[in-house]
């Protein structure tokens, strides 16, 4: 390119930044004008203030601007499809209540919908209450969904609730201090890479995060509790799943399926117990469900009153694990293979709550092998009614046997280096609040709940 042909494109884009900055304005609304009028007629860079009050309609964004509200400035869709349909890139909606979109799950009706490509999106310290979706993005680049609340209908079947943040096809994009509760699932990941998932409460819904097929992912430092699952994780490679929480989950507090080449570490899991009124011959509250997952690194999380604490089935080998401390887990580990599997790594073993061992030397490291499982074990989970004769003088003879003739013993888990203390219940970053103020996004409620250990 020559000299004149770059000083040419030089002010061309000088023009257009000062053209973009010269025309844009603020421009300050009431329930009485016409919300959509004066979007259309917006140009770009505009700041859109809306005064307190209940602006009713389903209003459409075709500007790259900001929709920015007061205290009390409510957009009410009147029961049926989208609130606010984002058509266009470096759109920003902030501070406003937004309610009784659609239910139509089928179209997608959400609060928030933008299946425009597009880049820059910006989404925050909105409270959003509705039956369908809360937020929808799909094939954006660049966004940011931060500090928003989002209440689904309660009253409404599980399954027939919108999720609570969905994003597809979707890169770059930070989702930070978010709350949903009594949607479906908190926050639905599919097909997106290269996103951070961090300081998220979720509670009373089916799944906290639930991940299909997407790649290059941190989830951190989230916290989920009272659902069927905190965190169903499926069908993806490569994430980072570091200091989350979850509790009082009812089937998992994590599902892993078919996820490989992942690190698993420093998670808080506690109380995973199917409910007695749900219970059914082989639904057990698992802590961990590993299923068809390999190459990844489970360390230094830990387990606390699941029915079963650990549970690796269906080819989920060459898997490192170590440091995890299991407690008072009815079943430590139930393992479903004909591959031993050797549960330390150098020299590092895991805690477990029913081991009798000792450590003479005091270095902490068990002088005894723990193997948490028998062939007995193995002919329960395949035989379920075997459970009534469990204590039978049968059955404590062919355990002893298999006790001293090791040889008849089928493969299992065995971890060479148990430790003899449980880890200290992992740290999290206290780092969210400092995320929010950077990001102008400031929630003293949000920063705190997010940031709790």
């Amino acid at each position: 390119m020559s000299v004149r042909s770059l000083r040419k494109l030089l002010v061309a884009v000088l023009f257009l930044h000062f053209s973009f900055n010269v025309f844009a304005a603020t421009i300050w609304l009431s329930p009485e004008d016409n919300l959509q009028q004066k979007l259309d007629a917006s140009v770009d860079g505009d700041i859109v203030k809306l005064s307190a009050g209940r602006y009713l309609g389903n209003f459409i964004i075709n500007r790259q601007l900001t929709l920015s509200g007061e205290d009390g400035a409510i957009i009410d869709a009147n029961g049926q499809g989208n609130a606010l349909l984002l058509k266009n890139s470096n759109i920003t909606v902030e501070n406003l209540i937004i309610e009784n979109w659609g239910h139509n799950l089928t179209d997608e009706n959400s609060g928030i919908y933008s299946t425009t490509k597009a880049e820059n999106i910006e989404i925050k310290n909105n409270k959003l209450t509705g039956d369908g979706f809360g937020i929808w993005l799909h094939k954006i680049k660049h966004a940011k969904v931060i500090n928003n609340t989002v209440q689904g209908n309660v009253n409404i079947r599980s399954a027939d609730r919108g999720n609570g943040i969905q994003i597809s096809s979707i890169e770059n994009a930070h989702i930070l201090a978010n709350e949903m509760s009594g949607v479906r699932d908190g926050i639905y990941v599919i097909a997106s890479k290269n996103n951070i998932i961090e300081g998220n409460t979720m509670h009373h819904l089916r799944y906290g995060i639930h991940y299909m097929y997407s790649y290059d992912n941190s989830v951190i430092n989230n916290t989920a509790y009272s659902t069927r699952a905190g965190y169903a994780l499926m069908s993806s490679r490569r994430l980072i799943i570091k200091g989350n929480k979850t509790s009082d989950s009812e089937d998992y507090g994590f599902l892993l399926n078919f996820i490989t080449e992942s690190t698993f570490e420093n998670n808080d899991i506690k109380n995973v117990w199917t409910k007695p009124e749900n219970k059914v011959l082989g639904r057990d509250g698992k802590g961990l469900f590993v299923y068809n997952s390999g190459y990844n690194t489970i360390k230094n999380n830990r387990v606390d009153t699941a029915e079963i604490g650990i549970h690796l089935t269906a080819g989920s080998e060459n898997i490192k694990i170590y440091g995890n401390s299991f407690i008072n887990n009815p079943v430590q580990v139930k393992y479903v293979s004909n591959k031993k599997q050797e549960w330390s790594f150098e020299g590092q073993g895991n805690y477990w709550s029913n081991y009798l061992g000792w450590d003479m030397n005091g270095d902490n490291i068990g002088d005894v092998i723990f193997e948490p499982n028998d062939g007995i074990d193995q002919l329960i989970w395949r035989y379920p009614e075997m459970k009534m004769i469990m204590d039978s003088p049968v059955v404590l003879i062919l355990r002893w046997i298999q006790k001293e003739f090791p040889v008849l013993k089928p493969p299992g888990v065995k971890d060479s280096f148990p430790l003899m203390q449980p880890s200290a219940v992992p740290k999290r970053a206290s780092h969210i609040a400092s995320l929010l103020q950077a990001s102008d996004g400031q929630s003293e409620v949000h920063a705190n709940k997010a940031s709790q250990p």
